[in-house]
């Protein structure tokens, strides 16, 4: 070994490669997953795990169970070749239970390395029937030689291509074994204490290798209230540079000569939100404000209340929308509110051609536009605006937080307000909109209808296509949501596909209007697809989800959702309410053909409630945070563990615990308390003096 190898000592910092067996191919590989350093791999934790503790007799062991088996090679390995491209070896195990056959597909090797009368540890699911038992490509060891892949809990890794599951865990051996000792105590030893907390080094070792169940369990709960309390912490920090931030006042108008001006008279829960951000511009203070409201609630109108407020007293405002679809939405309802008074409300496209945005970046420059619209091309450099007082983001978890701060940058401090309609039980979106104040619309608007929902197996589908059909004959118009925009893709053939659906539904009904849009589509022939639907130049409109948000036809009365049970709660509650929106009766049908109990109770849900948070409450109920910490998009880093083991209890106790340190240190100042703060500071991408 060279001297400089000797004298070598690894980091968290040291890169992937200086794991023997990691070279560049393989480093590119693990780059996909997010390790580039021995924190990273140290950070990559399992995404679940198979328990090959109990060794059972084959007697015991059911068709379809997975289990380790103990038992001897009865038979001399037999190889053959089938075809090309197709080798077995067969062979027959035992023990004092009896007996199960054995194949391996392509695996020849394996000819030479079980010995007949030799005793090994298999493990792998029971095929065959109860007579006769058989096991399809098991993992083994010589029994006397077991527990690495067999007797253990075994630590199963989210992969990609060239990199195994046995390569992760002797990379993370390594990785523990190096570097185990370096990880930082995040928290305070009074709260290890008190929340009866295992030490970091414990945690990550058992959460990778746990010893048993025991120690896996204290392991994924230390972690799972790390990741909480730190995410508590960094939104406290957030908040109280907020709190200590002057605002540009904008004084109390007189709202009624705005409410005057609409056709309809507003809620209760609408003039409560507006309110209670007025009172927040006002104040002198940065107004950082939730607004949540179910779909159809009427989020629009309290923006255009604050748009107007700004306007009044000389500001401009920003609007900015996920999509496309929905920013031009929000432009027209905006310009039908506000348009009135003679406030001019711009649109931003990126798929305008360049003179249009020259000429509309050139007038938000001049103070000509009251309001700009648009989509993520308000974030561009050259876009710039002569007062912006007041920021607008609607359906705030597509953006991330630099993108909202990129957007709040462009003016003096302006005040920021942001909408979702994806309902989040309250203590949750307190966790994930921990920064922010919130008010809910928690009242429908007058004329919005109830959208009765139904759960239908494809045994239904010719008195589906029956009920469609009659729809469309009285005059309406029908959405069809799929879950896949072609065949091939995620390799299920079951899954229902919106392009070939379209097609499918085009021979069904050749006297209706079929039209199709997805995501892969050109935005110019998604927005042609769209508008030839909202114009009732289309009769049946297939799509993916992307019309979740976004487009608003009251005339569309029946929402169907194939394959309904691989959607989320909250996203088909998002689905169901683009119908109802006009004067018709409205349904929603939900087609899903799973025999999985749980799933199919998650769909009931829907059924029975149209509530969108009591909706939100059940599905966190049945499935846990991690939708909601996991695949939902805010802006903040995904939490990791708390995707693996979640309960709302250690939410409690975690928010609890940042609270009570953040009111003796605001700004986590204590020497103990530095790790954390760095933590965070990286974690979260916030520079050293964002609460300073």
């Amino acid at each position: 070994m060279r001297e400089e190898e000797k004298n070598f000592m690894p980091d968290l910092e040291t890169d992937i490669r200086a794991i023997r067996g990691i070279g560049e191919q393989r480093a590119k590989s693990l780059a996909r997953l997010g390790i580039l350093t021995l924190g990273d791999l140290l950070h990559y934790f399992p995404a679940r795990y198979e328990d090959r503790t109990a060794v059972r007799p084959i007697a015991e062991v059911l068709p379809e169970e997975s289990a380790c088996i103990r038992a001897m090679v009865a038979t001399e390995p037999r190889l053959s070749h089938v075809r090309r491209g197709m080798d077995l070896v067969k062979l027959r195990i035992v023990d004092e239970s009896g007996s199960a056959d054995v194949t391996y597909f392509n695996q020849a090797y394996v000819k030479n390395q079980l010995i007949r009368g030799e005793e090994y540890v298999f493990y792998g699911k029971m095929g065959g029937s109860l007579l006769r038992k058989s096991l399809t490509n098991p993992v083994y060891e010589p029994a006397d030689r077991a527990g690495v892949t067999t007797g253990r809990i075994l630590p199963i890794y989210r992969l990609t291509r060239g990199i195994s599951n046995r390569l992760l865990i002797q990379c993370m051996e390594t990785g523990l074994d190096e570097c185990g000792d370096m990880l930082p105590e995040l928290l305070p030893e009074e709260l290890l204490q008190r929340y009866r907390l295992c030490r970091v080094g414990y945690a990550y070792r058992n959460v990778h290798f746990p010893a048993d169940h025991t120690a896996l369990g204290l392991a994924r709960r230390r972690l799972i209230f790390e990741e909480l309390f730190t995410l508590s912490c960094a939104l406290g920090l957030l908040r109280g540079r907020r709190e200590r931030s002057a605002g540009q006042p904008i004084p109390l108008p007189e709202t009624e000569e705005f409410y005057a001006s609409l056709p309809f008279s507003p809620t209760g829960a609408q003039r409560r939100a507006v309110d209670e951000a007025l009172g927040d511009m006002a104040s002198g203070q940065l107004m950082s404000r939730l607004l949540q409201g179910d779909v159809g609630s009427g989020k629009t109108l309290v923006a255009a209340a604050l748009v107007w407020t700004a306007w009044k007293a000389g500001f401009q405002s920003a609007f900015m929308a996920p999509t496309e679809i929905l920013a031009a939405q929000h432009f027209a309802t905006l310009s039908g509110f506000l348009s009135p008074f003679g406030i001019r409300v711009g649109l931003l496209k990126g798929s305008m051609t360049a003179k249009e945005k020259r000429e509309i970046k050139a007038a938000a420059e001049a103070g000509y536009i009251h309001v700009l619209v648009g989509t993520h091309a308000l974030l561009t450099a050259d876009v710039a605006f002569q007062r912006l007082g007041l920021v607008i983001t609607d359906e705030q978890h597509r953006f991330g937080v630099e993108q909202r701060s990129a957007l709040t940058e462009k003016g003096d401090r302006p005040h920021v307000l942001v909408m979702s309609a994806t309902p989040i039980p309250r203590t949750l979106a307190l966790m994930i909109y921990g920064d922010l104040d919130v008010s809910v619309l928690d009242e429908l608007p007058p004329g919005r209808q109830r959208v009765d929902t139904v759960l239908v197996s494809e045994s239904y589908r010719e008195r589906l296509n029956g009920f469609l059909r009659d729809q469309v004959r009285e005059g309406r118009q029908v959405f069809v949501v799929c879950p896949k925009v072609e065949e091939g893709e995620d390799g299920d053939l079951k899954l229902k596909s919106a392009a070939e659906h379209a097609q499918a539904l085009q021979k069904t009904f050749p006297d209706l209007r079929v039209g199709c849009v997805h995501g892969r589509m050109k935005a110019k022939e998604k927005d042609a697809a769209m508008a030839a639907f909202v114009s009732g130049e289309t009769d049946i409109l297939v799509s993916t989800t992307v019309v979740e948000v976004g487009v608003d036809v009251p005339n569309a009365s029946v929402m169907v959702v194939e394959n309904a049970e691989r959607f989320g709660l909250s996203q088909l509650h998002q689905l169901r309410g683009r119908v109802g929106r006009g004067v018709h009766k409205s349904w929603c049908v939900l087609v899903s053909d799973t025999k999985e109990e749980n799933a199919r109770e998650r769909l009931r849900v829907l059924v029975r409630t149209a509530d969108g948070f009591a909706v939100a409450e059940e599905d966190l109920k049945l499935r846990g945070p991690g939708d909601f910490f996991g695949s939902r998009q805010h802006g903040l880093p995904e939490m990791h563990v708390a995707d693996l083991f979640g309960s709302m209890d250690m939410v409690k106790e975690a928010q609890s615990a940042a609270a009570e340190l953040l009111a003796r240190d605001p700004e986590l100042s204590g020497p103990e308390l530095q790790p954390l703060r760095q933590h965070i500071l990286r974690l979260y991408a916030l520079k050293e003096n964002t609460w300073n």
